[in-house]
């Protein structure tokens, strides 16, 4: 048990400095090729939208997910990590709607289509779910109302759809590493071909991310880091929950 949690802390500290890492990233990668940002509906407007959608849907978001999976949380009242869970979500989702209206209020000052790429598609998609997911689990677990049985219902969809979410956002959000979905309407863009050292780094920004996602799946799919529930054998073979525990 000792070397399991020293692994586990170990593994958390490597989960926390890649989202660091991804965060100042994608932020360097704005302010020193794309111009910076500003809110007045121009291109600089537009470059908060990579910056609050990985900060948001992919960090925070997967922070939220392995909060359970902390050892010293363990001992204490799940009602309150419940709350801090919540909290970081609505975080992720305040963030990632943000996200969404900088560049919906860009492409409407330049007379832009908006949702006319996969990215977009994706991305749409990722926070609808999202928002649904942060109300079902708003009154599925943290309602006094809510009945134990539909809880127990609740739990594997609320699961299952948090791991979805999560893999959608790195989906969506390695598309944007790629091309940024840039419109050609700036003379200050310069095309990606002909800017290596800007591809370059949104390469290892995409390394970036996909490490990050692969350690918070990680620790969400290691059973022998689930937080038991009262009650339950503290054989962490028997343990039959999802691998995202998040109620």
């Amino acid at each position: 048990m000792i070397s399991s949690t020293v692994l586990f802390y170990g593994t958390y500290v490597l989960c926390l400095c890649l989202g660091l890492l991804c965060v100042v990233f994608v932020s360097y990668w704005n302010i020193e090729w794309r111009g910076g940002f500003a809110w007045d509906a121009s291109f600089l407007q537009f470059n908060w939208h990579p910056v609050l959608m990985v900060t948001g849907l992919v960090v925070l978001y997967g922070n939220a997910a392995i909060l359970y999976r902390i050892p010293f949380t363990w001992s204490q009242r799940k009602q309150h990590w419940k709350l801090v869970h919540a909290a970081l979500l609505l975080s992720s989702l305040i963030l990632s709607i943000l996200g969404l209206c900088a560049v919906f209020d860009f492409h409407t000052g330049y007379h832009i289509p908006n949702l006319y790429s996969l990215h977009s598609w994706v991305g749409i998609c990722t926070v609808v779910l999202f928002t649904a997911q942060w109300l079902l689990g708003l009154v599925g677990f943290l309602s006094p109302c809510s009945p134990l049985g539909f809880r127990k219902l609740l739990k594997p969809v609320h699961a299952w759809m948090g791991m979805a979410i999560f893999i959608l956002s790195l989906a969506s959000c390695l598309s944007v590493t790629k091309n940024a979905d840039p419109p050609p309407i700036t003379t200050n863009y310069i095309a990606y071909s002909s800017h290596p050292a800007e591809a370059l780094f949104a390469n290892f920004l995409g390394v970036l991310i996909v490490a990050f996602g692969l350690v918070v799946l990680g620790i969400l799919s290691n059973q022998r880091w689930n937080r038991l529930e009262p009650g339950e054998e503290s054989s962490r073979v028997s343990i039959l929950l999802s691998p995202y525990c998040v109620v």
